[in-house]
């Protein structure tokens, strides 16, 4: 054999011993303490292909399956390229999450930092995050959905559906992202001119989480351009309109006047970024996960004859008692004479679960269940697991609003986090349910409907319907 040969031979020796530690140390993560049991993947991308794969809407992920059964409700893994210790447990979901303690602290993924922006509500922490929610609160909590959004919420949501009426057949997600964008803009800043208006409400109807929750795919390529693209127009837009309020002093007694005040406190935790930021946020996340929820609701009451006919009845009582017969949805009638409406929302809620998976980033080494996780990795908290445990949940995969009968329906548990838990509960879930109980009330009040037959829903982890959800309406025959 050559010198030529034996010098090849030992290098490409060289090169499978290096490449052979260098994915041993990848696969076993150095520590001193004991990690988690799990499986780390290939090296840098780790398992996330994996984890973001396609499946059944009514089944747990065959990823999560496989591990839980392996290792046990925690364990440990790589996506998106950071190392991270997966729970399923709902007790070590419930403390990490109520608990925003010295271990742990929020954290997202780049790809959705970058998106939202830096200076987003979600990713604030500590005093800063207590402060921006507090300010939400100021447009999206119970008071300010009383005296301020009900009405125009009630008007529009009947003038968009009476207008899809006479299309016969339309995208839900889209009529409602559109009729959510149409009364919420107004309120985070009024006073536009219309073709500015304009111009914001399609920044905010083409911001979508869809890119994220179809992970790895060509239609993510397209939606996260869209999505990208709106954000940096629709902050230019607020940000124009922000400079001018601030300029002229003027008074409309919308968001921005609340956020404006904010910022001229002594001692104000806000900036000029982070309210802009704010404003853009809230009615892009609002509307995205608001016409998502919506989207579930519609989809279970169309295929759940019985559930559509004690809808019907609960509503039905709702308009003969009314003594304004041309008024709209009160809140009297929201709060106490949609019980029925309330249980489901709770069940499609469960079933559609709109964070199928939550951050927290270790601050300092946190022993859980006997093991130790290191400090700089990433808990991901799974609350779809739990919401599909057969011993929590009797037939977790039915749709059955009676099993909210004589529950608790509109706060949080370790067993039920639709909304997240404790400091970090989603600010905007009170609108989010007054939003799909006032579209519920006039839909099967006034019409006849049904899904197009092609409807899908799949899970991604998230719920996505590939094909749109379409459908078929038309004033009923009374």
């Amino acid at each position: 054999m050559s010198l030529v040969w034996i010098v090849g031979l030992c290098g490409i020796a060289l090169v499978v011993v290096r490449i052979s530690r260098w994915w041993y140390r990848w696969s076993n993560p150095k520590f001193n303490g004991k990690l988690p049991p799990g499986s780390m993947g290939f090296p840098i991308i780790g398992e996330t292909f994996g984890y973001f794969k396609p499946h059944g809407f009514y089944e747990i992920a065959p990823f999560l399956k496989k591990k839980m059964l392996r290792y046990g409700p925690l364990f440990r893994t790589n996506i998106l390229g950071v190392r991270t210790v997966v729970s399923t447990d709902m007790d070590v979901n419930m403390d990490i999450l109520r608990h925003g303690n010295e271990y742990f602290s929020l954290s997202y993924p780049d790809c959705l930092t970058k998106t939202l922006g830096k200076d987003s509500l979600f990713f604030k922490t500590g005093n800063i995050h207590k402060h921006i929610k507090h300010i939400s609160m100021r447009l999206l909590g119970s008071e300010n959905l009383k005296r301020k959004i009900i009405k125009d919420m009630d008007r529009v949501t009947q003038e968009h559906l009476s207008l899809k009426a006479n299309q016969e057949r339309f995208d839900v997600k889209d009529a409602v992202s559109r009729l959510i964008t149409s009364h919420l803009t107004s309120k985070l800043i009024s006073n536009l001119k219309p073709d500015t208006q304009l111009k914001l409400m399609e920044s905010f109807n083409s911001f979508s989480f869809d890119w994220f929750r179809t992970c790895f795919t060509l239609s993510a390529v397209r939606c996260l351009y869209n999505t990208v693209w709106a954000s940096r127009e629709g902050l230019k837009l607020v940000k124009d309109v922000y400079m001018m309020r601030k300029t002229s002093r003027e008074k409309y007694d919308d968001f921005l006047d609340t956020a404006l005040e904010e910022l001229e406190k002594e001692g104000s935790l806000m900036n000029e970024d982070m309210i802009v930021t704010l404003i853009f946020t809230l009615c892009c996340v609002t509307q995205d996960t608001t016409s998502n929820a919506t989207c579930m609701a519609v989809k279970f009451v169309s295929e759940n004859p019985k559930v559509l006919a004690e809808l019907k009845r609960e509503h039905e009582a709702i308009l003969a008692s009314r003594e304004d017969k041309e008024g709209g949805v009160t809140w009297e009638e929201y709060r106490h004479k949609m019980t029925f409406t309330s249980m489901v929302i709770n069940e499609s809620l469960r079933l559609n679960n709109l964070a199928p998976m939550m951050f927290r980033k270790v601050v300092k080494d946190v022993e859980i269940k006997g093991y130790t996780i290191p400090a700089g990795w990433i808990v991901m908290v799974i609350p779809s697991v739990v919401h599909f445990n057969p011993e929590i949940y009797e037939d977790p995969f039915q749709f059955n609003p009676w099993r909210w009968e004589g529950k608790e329906l509109r706060s949080g548990s370790k067993t039920f986090m639709v909304f997240g838990a404790g400091l970090r509960q989603c600010a905007g879930s009170e609108f989010a349910r007054l939003q799909i109980s006032i579209f519920l009330h006039h839909l099967v009040t006034t019409y006849d409907f049904s899904l197009s037959k092609d409807c899908e829903v799949i899970r991604v982890p998230g719920a996505l319907f590939p094909k749109g959800i379409f459908m078929n309406i038309s004033k009923c025959s009374k």
